[in-house]
């Protein structure tokens, strides 16, 4: 049986697509646990026999806080660090964390166009005035971390521009990533920090990716093998993991002991992801925090007996209530936490706080049981006796009330579960944070190059078979369609319309995109596959996001405006000529539009890289320029240059009158025609 070229394709087709769902349902999958090593079974340094029962007691609680995405600014919102103020002297001294971490984008280092970037000392002597002088680093230890935006513009850890390093509280110890110990009785946390910031950190817009790099890779491996001696870790940074590019083992599987990784960066998507949480495969959770520089959210989390739980809240939201057992089953991490303490233990524990005291605190389990009242045992622990026998198995409900003496109220419903059942991830978060960002917009830049450059030459191989009369033209169902690949097929037909289009597309993941000060008085070179910059090499990450939109606000528009340009041309001239100003608009409008919109996009390269940028830039510069001369070619383009198109598009019999006609006004008449060949 012969197999044709046709259902080859289609296998091919299907198999990869096959291939590639697999890998994306193997990745988003949450109920695939990968093993990252022996060291006591995850079970964070304990055995399950060690560990005390949940009764009344406060033993074995701590609690901490974190902030993100703090964006103090000296052309911005001013109540940010007002917010901020209030939140160092009136929120932390309330809740009376052990430790606050403050992961990242501590700055936001953006110029008053909000196009440029640069550091601004301005912006870090505020945040270090609200830090020491709220005077809360006397009771809790803070651990801030760089993020993207404090490494705008910076050449080195050494530089100047490096405010960090004199100005935020951890910068002075640690240059990069750090471990702090924290001690409670006879338990302590290892609270890891990863500095994934780029080095040298190039000026936005190309500065979002984090990489690590061999040497951090290195530290950070030995800061995991340090923390064993603790009986938990806690990571925390700036960059969800799938905005890291980091060597192998890679930084999920080093993390993979710890309860938690805690970041920022995505900002929720402006609100479109909200919560936006999961459980890596390696079986601990990766929790983004909402931003503090439009949400002001930030997160208090504890870790009780051994059992991770955590909280988002908004800023001036009282009271806040954070239930510890039993958790919340869509956290349940059966690797990481002694869960078996949940159906063993005899109390319900809550941490409350508020402003004022509390009155009244009390819970109810499932929807037809009564209210139980909480009592107060120490600090923000509440607690009420219970038999967690009669929830043994499946996912129920909680509800806890709270109203303090002023009057604030508060209550939250959460899920839970004693036999391991829990609720699913919700599928955009999952897909954000346990994607790769940098490995999906190459696939998508990848595709886009392939569609702007494989059709077209397709229709050109069939083009001049069509013409050597090896093969019909194609003739398509709809007209639509026919119209469409009429326009593409005429506009193949020109050389200097073709070549162009198509060396252009394929220049986009080969060649330079721009020469610039990458880093204010840095001369750098940008490609889709990397940055070279002060000696150094960056590797393409959020380039390719850039290749992928180049291609589908301009490259995509530019193909088929051209195509509609000649099409508008070739039917003037072989069918009816435009005689109209409407007609003569609607030829134009659309290349008027997309050349447009890429000098304004030029415009902003200069202003964000200077003029260097401007006149070296192919991406934005030349491509704009490359459109004008394919705008003037295809307007003006002459009739014999559409001639083989004519051949196939236009009826034999029109074709020859319509040449006949030109013949004609160019010899005056019939008559004229006659005498001037006698």
């Amino acid at each position: 049986m012969r197999v044709g070229l046709g259902t080859l394709v289609w296998a091919l087709i299907v198999l990869g697509g096959a291939s590639l769902v697999g890998r994306v349902v193997h990745v988003l999958s949450v109920d695939v646990e990968e093993a990252v090593g022996d060291h006591e079974s995850h079970m964070n340094r304990h055995s399950q026999s060690s560990q005390p029962q949940l009764k009344a007691e406060s033993d074995h609680l701590m609690w901490f806080m974190q902030v993100s995405d703090l964006h103090l600014s000296v052309f911005q919102d001013p109540t940010r660090s007002v917010h901020l103020r209030e939140f160092a002297s009136f929120t932390i001294k309330t809740v009376k964390p052990a430790v606050v971490l403050a992961s990242g984008d501590l700055t936001d280092a953006k110029t008053v166009d909000m196009l440029g970037s640069r550091q601004y000392i301005e912006e870090w002597a505020t945040y270090r005035d609200i830090i020491q002088t709220s005077g809360i680093l006397n009771n809790t230890v803070w651990l801030d971390i760089r993020g993207n935006h404090d490494n705008f513009n910076v050449p080195s850890l050494a530089s100047e521009a490096n405010f960090y390093q004199n100005y935020s509280i951890q910068g002075q110890r640690h240059q990069r990533s750090y471990m702090y110990i924290h001690k409670y009785g006879y338990d302590s946390v290892a609270f890891i920090a990863v500095d994934a910031c780029l080095l040298p950190g190039p000026k936005r817009p190309f500065n979002f990716i984090g990489m690590l790099t061999n040497k951090e890779m290195k530290l950070l491996q030995e800061f995991e093998t340090a923390s064993h001696k603790s009986n938990y870790s806690v990571w925390f940074g700036h960059y969800p993991t799938s905005c890291i590019l980091s060597p192998e083992p890679g930084i999920r599987r080093v993390m993979g002991h710890g309860l938690a990784y805690l970041c920022g960066h995505l900002h929720t998507l402006g609100g479109l992801a909200p919560n936006m949480y999961t459980r890596q495969h390696t079986g601990s959770l990766e929790l983004e925090l909402g931003d503090w520089k439009d949400g002001r959210i930030f997160r208090v989390a504890a870790i009780d007996h051994g059992l991770f739980s955590f909280t988002d809240v908004t800023h001036g939201t009282w009271p806040i209530i954070l239930v510890t057992n039993p958790k919340h089953a869509l956290f349940a991490m059966p690797l990481h936490e002694p869960l078996h303490l949940l159906r063993e233990s005899s109390h319900i524990r809550v941490l409350i706080w508020s402003l004022a005291p509390i009155v009244e605190a009390r819970v109810r389990l499932d929807e037809s049981q009564s209210w139980l009242v909480l009592s107060h045992v120490e600090g923000p622990l509440y607690v009420t006796k219970w038999n967690a026998e009669r929830y043994a198995d499946g996912i129920h409900s909680l509800v806890v009330h709270v109203r303090d003496r002023d009057g604030r109220e508060g209550t939250i419903t959460q899920p839970f579960s004693l036999d391991e059942s829990r609720p699913s991830f919700r599928f955009w978060p999952r897909a954000l944070l346990m994607s790769n960002v940098s490995m999906f917009f190459q696939f998508l830049f990848g595709i886009m190059v392939c569609i702007c450059v494989i059709p077209l030459c397709i229709l050109r191989y069939i083009h001049h078979l069509v013409l050597e009369r090896r093969m019909i033209r194609p003739r398509l169902k709809w007209s639509v369609c026919n119209t469409i690949l009429r326009k593409l097929w005429v506009m193949v037909s020109v050389d200097r319309l073709f070549w162009p289009l198509i060396l252009t597309a394929i220049y986009l993941p080969l060649g330079p995109w721009f020469v610039g000060e990458v880093i204010e008085n840095h001369i750098g070179v940008v490609f889709a596959w990397g940055t070279f910059v002060n000696r150094s090499y960056l590797p393409g990450s959020l380039t390719y996001a850039y290749g992928f939109f180049q291609m589908v606000v301009f490259q995509v528009p530019l193909i088929m405006a051209v195509s509609h340009c000649i099409d508008l041309r070739f039917r003037s001239l072989y069918i009816s000529p435009i005689c109209s100003f409407p007609q003569y608009l609607w030829r134009h409008i659309c290349l008027l539009i997309i050349i447009t919109s890429q000098m304004i996009s030029a415009y902003f390269f200069w202003l964000a890289y200077g003029t260097m940028a401007l006149l070296l830039g192919p991406l934005r510069t030349w491509s704009a320029i490359v459109g004008l001369v394919l705008w003037y070619q295809a307007a003006t383009a002459h009739k014999n240059l559409l001639r083989e198109a004519a051949q196939i598009w236009i009826p034999r019999q029109q074709n020859l009158e319509a040449e006949e006609n030109d013949f004609t006004k160019s010899a005056g008449s019939v008559d004229d025609v006659t005498q001037s060949s006698l």
